[in-house]
């Protein structure tokens, strides 16, 4: 399922962003957002790798 591959990237490059983001403004809501984003998408990478060994 490359589609879950996919959104955890997404997901993770915008969690990396948010949390770059908060840091440079000192907006420690958005760098904690970032940070929840970035794990999402780590997460969501690992079930996509995880569903494709299942399929061979």
């Amino acid at each position: 399922m490359g589609n879950l591959k996919t959104e955890g990237t997404k997901n993770d490059l915008a969690g990396k962003a948010k949390k770059v983001e908060g840091k440079l403004t000192g907006d420690k809501a958005r760098e904690a957002q970032g940070k929840v984003q970035e794990a999402a998408g780590k997460a969501q990478k690992e079930a996509g790798k995880a569903f494709d060994k299942t399929k061979k």
